[in-house]
């Protein structure tokens, strides 16, 4: 009997789960390894910040999928990496071997640390900010001071910008009444770096109406930890810690920062039954750390795994050049753009709500909400 690994609740994997569902492996038994089975899809995480969603409409059962798969679910997380005796050693204690491991992890943030008046707020691991923000808007409608409040969010790329205007929306809400400023951070000297010129035009548009100000060139420091009530820590990706150690990650090529190298079939460069997709890897030419590209390479993936496991041929992944960008402002618009092309309304944000309510649906336990994109 052959083992498969699937470390990390990730995009990828969920798709590889519904694949196996439908058509399992004779002989091969599937482990899934990760310390949360629910699993919220990052294309909806603002929504939900801004309380459009609740928790339970962002999320991916992950053991509900195990079941239908009929794969074991772990709940841990990697600790070390022994790719000679091919064994994952977890944070509980417990050591899996394996035949073939597939690393679909994501990312995690390394929030300042320091006694600041502020809370901070990372915006990963998303497992823990869920427990993290329901503690924040607690402590906000406990609070019956008039003060204003000011939030500051650190990074301004995607997650910064979407992540502050979905606070400042879901406390000016629930609190009507009291004053709430926002302030953008970003060493850049450009918000939303990547993104066409119009979108950053219609951003800084958005953000201003919003009350927020934005500071480029302006590295995080600890006055803002001082001066802020709330830190929103929306930096760029890093990898996990085991991941950046050479005596937990053992033999596994990655690159200077930890990611995974792998290569066109998804496969790490040093270990070929060793396989991973979205922000944990790093594939031949560096992607962005967005959720879409770990969404197409979940089909790349499952084919792989299969084929590594049986012998057969490989598909190589293809990332797109131009692919459907969509921001949400908060407000019920977005910013929808592709290539140079840009658009922003409450159709954006409806064709948004669409596109992400279906994918989460796509893995479903009530077949009657499932429609395939």
């Amino acid at each position: 009997m052959k083992r498969l690994i699937l470390a990390g609740a990730g995009h990828a994997h969920a798709q590889v789960l519904q694949d196996w569902a439908e058509a399992p492996l004779p002989g091969v038994e599937v482990m899934v390894v990760s310390p949360h089975a629910l699993a919220p899809y990052s294309g909806m995480v603002p929504g939900w910040l801004a309380g459009t969603y609740a928790f339970d409409e962002v999320v991916i059962d992950f053991a509900a999928l195990c079941r239908r798969a009929g794969a074991r679910w772990v709940s841990a997380a990697i600790d070390r990496l022994d790719t000679e005796r091919q064994c994952v050693h977890l944070d509980n204690g417990e050591t899996l071997r394996y035949d073939t491991l597939s690393l679909n992890i994501g990312s995690t943030l390394t929030p300042p640390a320091g006694d600041f008046r502020a809370q901070v707020l990372s915006m990963r691991p998303l497992s823990q900010l869920r427990t993290d923000y329901q503690a924040l808007l607690d402590r906000w409608c406990r609070d019956d001071s008039d003060r204003p409040w000011q939030i500051s969010a650190v990074g301004g790329g995607a997650a910064g910008f979407e992540s502050l205007l979905a606070v400042l929306r879901r406390l000016r809400t629930l609190r009507p009444e009291r004053r709430v400023q926002g302030a953008l951070l970003t060493r850049g000297l450009e918000l939303l770096p990547g993104y066409p010129a119009s979108v950053k035009r219609q951003a800084m548009g958005v953000l201003k109406n919003a009350d927020v100000t934005v500071q480029l060139g302006t590295d995080w420091c600890q006055p803002v930890g001082h001066s802020s009530d709330l830190v929103l820590w929306a930096t760029g990706a890093q990898a996990h810690a085991w991941q950046r150690s050479p005596e937990h990650r053992g033999h596994l090529a990655t690159s200077p920062e930890g990611f995974v190298l792998i290569d066109d079939c998804l496969r790490s460069v040093s270990h070929p039954n060793i396989l991973a997709a979205g922000d944990c890897s790093q594939w031949r030419k560096p992607l962005p750390k967005a959720g879409v590209y770990a969404v197409r390479m979940g089909p790349v993936l499952s084919h792989n795994l299969r084929a590594q496991l049986t012998g057969g041929a490989l598909k190589s992944y293809v990332p797109q050049s131009h692919f459907l960008s969509l921001l949400a402002t908060a407000d019920g618009r977005a910013i929808a753009s592709r290539g140079r092309f840009s658009l922003a309304g409450r159709w954006a944000w409806h064709w948004k709500d669409h596109i992400d309510r279906r994918f989460v649906q796509r893995f479903s336990s009530d077949p009657s909400q499932s429609n395939p994109i």
